[in-house]
C-alpha cells in the first residue's frame, strides 16, 4: 500500500488579474498537507464469535471509542470513533472500518475510514469533511488497535506507515457456543495417573488444579473408570470421573 499524504481540499478562488481566465480553471483546487495524532478508549463495546468452516475462529466488535486528537487546527479536539472490526483471531487478520468525529472548537471534523488489521496494527484509509467549509479531507489512518479496548499511537497522515492486504472470501461462519463446549468420554482402566493428568482408555486429560489433590485421593492406576473432559482453553479438562464395577 502506498503511503499517501492527508490533504485539505477545497475549491481556490480566483484573484481578478489582467491574465485571469474568464470563467476560471475547472475543477481547480488547493491543497495543503495536515496531521494529526490520536488515542481512545473504549467506551462501549459489544463482541461475539464463530467458527468458519475452515476452523478459523473469526471475532465481530462493534465499539465506540472516546478520547483525544492533536495537531493541526481542524484536526484537534476531543474525537469519537464508531468501529467495527472483523478479526481471524487464529491468523490476526481482519478488516476495521467505521466513522470517527472531532470536535473542533466551532464545528466538528468528521468522516469514515477503512482499514486493513494485521497483528494488532490497522492501516487504511480515512475520507470526510474538516472544519474549514467547503474542505474535504482525504487520509492514511494507522494505529495499534485492540477490539473493544482501545486505538493507540494512531496517526492521520503525518508519515503514516503502509499496511497489509487481506482477501475476503464468501462463507458462513457458525456461531460459538460456550454453554456447549467439545467434550470426550472414556470408560476402562485408568493407566497413568498425575496431579496434572489422568489417562483412560487411550484419552488423556489435564486435572484442573482445584481437582487434583481430590482426585489422585480416591483413585489409582488401575481402578475401573468412567470420565467426561470438555476442551478449555485449548486442552481436554476432566469435569467427571466416577467408578465402575469389573
Amino acid at each position: 500500500m502506498r503511503k499517501l499524504t492527508l490533504i485539505l481540499v477545497g475549491i481556490a478562488a480566483l484573484a481578478a488579474t489582467s491574465v485571469a481566465v474568464a470563467h476560471g480553471v475547472q475543477g481547480a483546487k488547493t491543497a495543503k498537507a495536515v496531521s494529526a495524532s490520536f488515542s481512545a478508549n473504549a467506551a462501549s463495546a459489544t463482541t461475539r464469535t464463530c467458527t468458519t468452516t475452515d476452523n478459523k475462529t473469526i471475532t465481530i466488535t462493534d465499539a465506540k471509542y472516546t478520547g483525544n486528537a492533536t495537531g493541526d487546527a481542524d484536526l484537534q479536539g476531543p474525537i469519537t470513533l464508531r468501529a467495527r472490526s472483523v478479526v481471524n483471531t487464529t491468523d490476526k487478520v481482519g478488516t476495521v472500518d467505521g466513522s470517527f468525529r472531532i470536535d473542533v472548537s466551532g464545528r466538528d471534523t468528521n468522516g469514515s475510514f477503512s482499514a486493513v488489521y494485521d497483528n494488532g496494527n490497522i492501516a487504511g484509509l480515512a475520507v470526510g469533511h474538516a472544519r474549514t467549509p467547503g474542505a474535504r479531507l482525504v487520509a492514511n489512518i494507522s494505529a495499534g488497535f485492540t477490539p473493544g479496548t482501545s486505538f493507540t499511537g494512531g496517526k492521520l497522515g503525518g508519515g503514516t506507515s503502509g499496511g497489509s492486504a487481506v482477501e475476503l472470501s464468501p462463507g458462513s461462519c457458525k456461531p460459538q457456543s460456550t454453554s456447549h463446549p467439545e467434550h470426550s468420554e472414556a470408560r476402562g482402566t485408568i493407566s497413568a495417573l498425575s496431579q496434572q493428568s489422568i489417562t483412560v482408555a487411550g484419552l488423556t486429560c489435564a486435572l484442573p488444579s482445584d481437582k487434583a489433590a481430590d482426585v489422585n485421593a480416591k483413585f489409582k492406576q488401575g481402578d475401573a473408570v468412567e470420565i467426561r473432559c470438555d476442551f478449555m482453553n485449548g486442552q481436554n479438562t476432566l469435569t467427571r470421573i466416577a467408578k465402575k464395577g469389573h
